[in-house]
């Protein structure tokens, strides 16, 4: 499928108009205004799995420490960049994309409350990633240095301003940002399109929570990142200090031009003031 521009490839996949909603920086709980009281308590009574999201964290953890993992970068393994898994004769992505699938699905399960088919899923999921890292053992392919191979990508960060680079929406969103020094300052929640142009004019930086649970999210100018290859890692160069200080967002604050820049306004000013490349920090 021939790739477009990045602002149209994103317009197309999330069909928006003139209005620009901030799609899913925080999920709303769906619609009770035609629904019995009963059912509207049901809903708003909702909550987390905490169990099986103590679980996903460990699995995380575990994956990150096993070295055949990229966590939020595409399908698990670096496939055929620095030499790689194709290099060392290992080509099959699908295992991959099946656990960073399911793991999509344990997730959503786990938001709903969802506790034993959030582990039934995880269980599943478990199981593919074995298969997954014995192979890659079997074939011979090299654990990865999770830190060197985060200073290769951030040493390699380009800024995204002036580039003639497109990217699906779906290559974006969940992407880890860091910064400079290899600081972990989030990850990719949502995107925002600016009204007047229809192109990214925000990244929404999830922080502070697990999987989306109980996050705080920061809109970060578009043009202030930079961009590894093949977008595995966001750059921003700006601290940790400063992105627990910046304004937040939920979901209904840019639903409307005027909000989206009343929003911006106050956006804007902070990240001018806030970014070490701005001559601040």
């Amino acid at each position: 499928m021939k790739r477009v521009t990045l602002a149209k490839s994103v317009a197309a996949c999330f069909c928006l108009g003139v209005v620009v909603p901030l799609l899913s920086a925080q999920t709303p709980a769906p619609s009770t205004a035609n629904q019995p009281s009963s059912v509207a308590k049901n809903v708003a009574a909702i909550k987390p799995a905490e169990a099986c999201l103590s679980d996903l964290r460990v699995f995380d953890s575990q994956m990150e420490k096993d070295g055949y993992w990229l966590g939020g970068s595409g399908y698990g393994y670096r496939m055929g960049s620095y030499g790689g898994a194709i290099a060392s004769g290992y080509q099959n992505a699908r295992p991959g994309y099946e656990v960073r699938t399911l793991i999509a699905s344990a997730n959503i399960l786990a938001r709903n409350g969802q506790q034993q088919p959030c582990e039934d899923v995880l269980a599943t999921t478990r199981n593919i990633y074995k298969v997954y890292v014995a192979d890659l053992h079997s074939g011979g392919v090299p654990m990865e240095d999770m830190s060197g191979w985060r200073q290769q990508q951030i040493a390699a960060a380009q800024p995204v301003a002036g580039q003639n680079i497109s990217f699906r929406s779906d290559e974006l969103l969940g992407t880890n940002v860091r910064s400079p020094h290899n600081e972990a300052l989030g990850s990719v929640d949502d995107l925002v399109l600016s009204p007047q142009t229809g192109k990214i004019a925000y990244l929404v930086i999830g922080r502070g929570g697990l999987f989306g649970i109980d996050e705080k999210y920061v809109p970060v100018p578009w043009e202030d990142f930079k961009l590894t290859p093949n977008a595995k890692l966001l750059v921003l160069d700006t601290t940790k200090a400063a992105m627990d200080a910046a304004p937040e967002v939920n979901h209904d604050q840019y639903t409307t031009p005027s909000q989206f820049q009343q929003q911006s306004q106050k956006v804007d000013a902070y990240w001018k003031a806030h970014l070490s490349n701005k001559g601040v920090n």
